[in-house]
């Protein structure tokens, strides 16, 4: 996974075409001051779907892995700090991670709470039979406070930079979504949390806001001390991917709440 901005990404785990400079300790600072800064919102959560900005004063730190990190050592990582962790599964529907069986149950018995990301190529094949082949490698759910709602990753195409939006017209590009999410919701129980940029849901879905109110929002934005504007629909992010390098392997993120806060969506509950 790597920040969804035109021409830069990481699918199937393949090595970006380029790095960005990772500022260290003074920037994941004004990160954390950021986040502290946000008003504590409302009180009452809809924790099923997502966390409203909250005060907290230590905001749960994770990652996100894909085979591109390999075997991970997640008691390093659980002692850098590592609350959370999404682990990259399937893309499109020929594919699985070989790495994520390793990745996945290591951080679980890490004391992680831990999830699955799907890649998506909506060109390839319906946002329903990309659901169903993520659920049935990994993609799945349960509310025991360990294991995060299932989660899609959707920007711009990496093996094609002149069809950023894989040749689909906006109408149809919300259409995927929408089916790929039905999908999981019937499999899992769950909706899926989406993981976007700004740039490229508001270009390629033409800024709707038709799955804002039903979806838990990951937003990249990397080398910003704050998540900047939000796709189309939301109000507030859920996960922010903030860096693609750091302290802990794999990208660095975010969860806009405290650990505690974290279980409960976690759970559903």
């Amino acid at each position: 996974m790597h920040a969804a901005i035109p021409g830069g990404n990481m699918a199937r785990d393949r090595k970006p075409p380029r790095r960005r400079t990772h500022r260290g300790t003074r920037h994941r600072a004004r990160l954390v001051a950021a986040v502290t800064a946000l008003s504590a919102g409302a009180t009452a959560l809809a924790l099923a779907l997502t966390v409203v900005p909250a005060a907290a004063a230590s905001p749960a730190k994770g990652h996100d892995v894909s085979s591109h990190q390999k075997n991970v050592d997640w008691p390093s990582a659980k002692a850098k700090g590592a609350t959370f962790a999404y682990v990259k599964a399937t893309e499109s529907t020929d594919y699985v991670s070989p790495y994520f069986t390793q990745q996945y149950n290591g951080a679980r018995a890490a004391g992680i709470i831990r999830g699955a990301y799907h890649f998506a190529l909506p060109n390839k094949s319906s946002g329903t039979a990309q659901a169903a082949y993520f659920v049935a490698h990994g993609g799945g759910w349960k509310a025991d406070g360990w294991t995060l709602p299932p989660a899609l990753d959707i920007e711009y195409n990496p093996y094609d930079r002149k069809h950023g939006c894989y040749g689909l017209s906006k109408a149809k590009t919300v259409a995927w979504i929408k089916a790929f999410s039905a999908e999981v919701k019937r499999e899992t129980g769950r909706r899926p949390v989406i993981y976007t940029t700004a740039h490229w849901w508001n270009t390629c879905t033409g800024s709707s806001t038709a799955l804002a109110s039903t979806h838990a929002l990951w937003i990249a934005r990397h080398e910003s001390a704050d998540a900047g504007s939000l796709p189309a629909g939301w109000s507030y992010w859920t996960f922010w991917q903030y860096d693609n390098s750091g302290s802990l392997p794999g990208d660095q993120n975010l969860f806009n709440g405290t650990a505690s806060q974290l279980r409960k969506f976690a759970r559903g509950y």
